[in-house]
Order: structure tokens, then C-alpha cells, then sequence
């Protein structure tokens, strides 16, 4: 009895992990990695200005080590981290109260000014993308010297960042209670403070938060172009070749933003 072959079933390749990627994106794949390769042999450090750099970084390290605690100086230090909280809270508190309706006016959906949201939103995005040197000097050129100009930094600089995430949080409130506001005649003020405001408000106190922590860290760096705060006072220490004094600046750094970062984390967990 001769059996007859059974029909060979045509093998299925199993479905590829990753996604088809198109002549173009290959190209730009190319391209970028061509770019990075070039980039890498022109600013990365080599290995060779590694090796020399680390014996000069370790005798940096020993002059700059024991901290200087010498009680004057400590007291110099701690007026000028004081300045650098005042500047950081005050820049916060103002940019966060001018976010709130410059978020309001670029939201799209609930901007009172319709198609001419762009400008408040165009406005924000300016304060946002030019870096805080550039407008703490300036507002060094403008104001003078001082905490002022560093306060003035902080606040334009809380403006971009929370006008941003107050705008994105307000279009993605719940639209149910703003409908009903607007069916018994309800103003876009009347919406806004009752139905949109309290909605988003866990959302702009974490924003507020992390603002406030974001200024800590930019006002203390402020003051190496002369806007004032703890970030003044290294400038000068390096500038004087006071490593001792430099190295206690940088500690005191460390532990002004862990603690900052310590209590807007417990803060952001009571008001979730």
C-alpha cells in the first residue's frame, strides 16, 4: 500500500518585535548617529585628557578640603543663603499668581481671547526657552546688581514653566461641570473659579512645587552673573582662589536643595 504525501503547509514567520522603519526614518537614523560620531570626536573628553585631568582635580580637591568654618565667614554664608530663599520664594509666589491667568489665556477651549490665545501661549513659551543666565543678565543690565534682578529671573522664569502646565492642566478639566456652569448662563470667570479651578488645583499646587524647587536650585547660580544670593558668594571665593571658602559654599548648596527637594516631596504627597 503506497501512502500519499500529506500536503506541506506553508511556514508563517513569526511577527517581528520591532516596528517596519521606512527609507526615510532609516535615513535620519543614519544621519543622527553620523552627527553623534562626529560630535563625540570633537567635544568628548579623551582618554588621554582624562588621565591628565585627574591629578590636577585631586589637588584641587585637598585645597579646597577642610571646609572653611570660621564663625565670620559662616555668618557672611548664611545671610547670603537667606537672600538666596528670599529670592527663590519671592520669584515663585509672584510667577505662580502671574501663571494662573496667562495659563488661563493660552488654554485652548477656555481662553477668553479665542484665536489670539497663541500670544499669551507664544509669550510663555519665550520666558521658557531662553535659559535664566541669559535673562538674569539682562535684568543685571537693567536693574543693577542684586537680589532684584534674580527675583526678576525667578519670575520670569516660573512663568514658562508653570504657565505651560497650568494651560495643559486647565484644557483637560472635566468638561461636565463647565457645561452645566455655561447652561445657566455662567460667565468664563464664573467657569474658571467654579468648576475648572478646583478640578486642576492638585495638578497647580504640585506645578507651584516643583517651580519652587526649580527656583531654589537656579537662584543659587544666579549670582554668578551678579544677581545675588549664595551663588555671588562662590563666585568671588573662586575668583579670590578661596577653595576652603568654595567648598564650604558647595556643601551648604547640597544641603539647602536636599532639604528643599525633601520638603516639596512631602508637600507634593499631602496634596495628592
Amino acid at each position: 500500500m503506497v501512502s500519499t504525501p500529506s500536503p506541506t503547509l506553508p511556514r508563517t514567520l513569526p511577527p517581528s518585535r520591532l516596528p517596519a522603519i521606512s527609507p526615510l526614518s532609516f535615513t535620519v537614523l543614519v544621519v543622527v548617529g553620523a552627527l553623534f560620531l562626529v560630535s563625540m570626536g570633537q567635544v568628548a573628553p579623551s582618554p588621554e585628557k582624562l588621565a591628565n585631568g585627574m591629578p590636577r582635580m585631586a589637588e584641587l580637591v585637598g585645597r579646597m578640603l577642610p571646609p572653611n568654618t570660621d564663625p565670620g565667614f559662616l555668618q557672611r554664608m548664611g545671610w547670603r543663603i537667606l537672600e538666596t530663599l528670599q529670592i527663590a520664594l519671592v520669584g515663585t509666589v509672584f510667577g505662580v499668581i502671574i501663571s494662573l491667568p496667562m495659563g488661563w489665556l493660552a488654554a485652548r477651549g477656555i481662553s477668553p481671547l479665542g484665536a489670539f490665545r497663541h500670544f499669551p501661549r507664544a509669550l510663555i513659551s519665550l520666558f521658557r526657552t531662553v535659559p535664566d543666565l541669559v535673562w538674569a543678565l539682562l535684568f543685571v543690565s537693567t536693574l543693577g546688581l542684586g537680589a532684584v534682578a534674580g527675583t526678576m529671573t525667578i519670575v520670569v522664569d516660573t512663568i514658562g514653566f508653570c504657565g505651560r502646565f497650568f494651560a495643559e492642566a486647565m484644557e483637560e478639566a472635566d468638561k461636565k461641570p463647565q457645561e452645566a456652569l455655561h447652561a445657566i448662563g455662567a460667565n468664563r470667570v464664573t467657569v474658571l473659579c467654579g468648576a475648572i479651578l478646583p478640578d486642576v488645583m492638585p495638578t497647580l499646587i504640585n506645578s507651584s512645587l516643583f517651580a519652587l524647587e526649580k527656583a531654589v536650585r537656579a537662584s543659587v547660580v544666579l549670582g554668578l552673573v551678579g544677581a545675588g544670593g549664595i551663588g555671588q558668594e562662590l563666585k568671588v571665593a573662586f575668583d579670590l582662589f578661596q577653595y576652603r571658602n568654595a567648598s564650604a559654599i558647595i556643601l551648604a548648596i547640597f544641603i539647602i536643595v536636599l532639604a528643599m527637594e525633601f520638603l516639596t516631596d512631602r508637600l507634593r504627597a499631602k496634596f495628592q
